[in-house]
């Protein structure tokens, strides 16, 4: 089954490298920019979490993929939730990484002023202030100056929209109960990794989960971008489910045939 790879705010899909050779050793891996972010375009609009399911489903059509296991990062849980969503049929499976999604009335309180200031005169600094939250004292200094980088190289529109389109409007999903309501229509198996800030937020997620094989787990001392902090044991954790779901994925199709040969 291919892997589609989902990047986050304000970052790319260079997010992916640590874990491309060992994720491409066994399967095919397709690691997009979202639009106005990376290498892609930046139209004027069209930065909503399911605008953006929509190109991903754009791709996976020009691609000839009928079905993935998509993993998406903060914003990009957002985005293949909302491909698991409102194209069930193209979805294996989901790993969400940090969901930008699940934000309490508490936290969500500030975004208002957030979204105001990225649609200001300096929407970069902005942006900027707000990354040092995703980072804890063990965060490696390059991983800060990288993302600082990809900050710098994004969109205007995007992060002006992107932000926006996660947490404002009667069509948002992040923030609760808004959550809630979207992520129980999500019927795939789904595994979250959550960071130490938003450890919380674990226990709030169990409760939305429909497969039996779904899992959400915390990561003591992680920060926001924890596959990158900690890129071999991210791929451990999820190379290790991914088998667990082949092997049920095995398991089901040898009882139908059983369940044939005995009818």
């Amino acid at each position: 089954m291919p892997l589609l790879l989902v990047h986050g705010f304000g970052a790319d899909s260079h997010d992916w490298t640590p874990h491309l050779p060992e994720l491409a050793a066994r399967r095919r891996v397709i690691a997009p920019d979202l639009r106005g972010h990376g290498y892609s375009s930046a139209p004027e609009t069209g930065y909503r979490p399911r605008d953006l399911a929509g190109d991903l489903v754009g791709l996976l059509d020009a691609l000839g993929i009928e079905r993935v296991t998509a993993i998406g990062h903060s914003l990009g849980a957002l985005v293949v939730s909302a491909l698991a969503v409102e194209h069930p049929e193209r979805v294996r499976a989901l790993v969400c990484v940090d969901p930008g999604y699940g934000q309490p009335p508490e936290i969500a309180a500030a975004f208002p002023g957030m979204i105001e200031a990225l649609r200001g005169p300096d929407p970069y600094r902005t942006a900027l202030a707000n990354d040092a939250w995703c980072y804890t004292p063990a965060s490696p200094p390059q991983l800060r100056e990288w993302h600082k980088r990809k900050i710098l190289g994004t969109s205007v529109p995007a992060l002006a929209q992107a932000f926006a389109g996660m947490y404002e409007g009667d069509d948002q999903f992040g923030v609760r109960p808004a959550s809630e309501e979207y992520l129980l229509r999500r019927a795939c198996p789904v595994l979250s990794c959550w960071s130490a800030a938003q450890a919380g937020s674990a226990a709030w997620e169990r409760g939305l989960f429909k497969h039996p094989a779904s899992r959400a787990l915390v990561w003591p001392g992680g920060g926001h971008r924890l596959h990158a902090e900690r890129p071999a044991e991210f791929l451990l954790v999820v190379s290790d489910w991914l088998d667990e779901l082949d092997t049920l994925d095995t398991l089901d199709t040898l009882d139908t045939l059983d369940k044939e040969t005995n009818a």
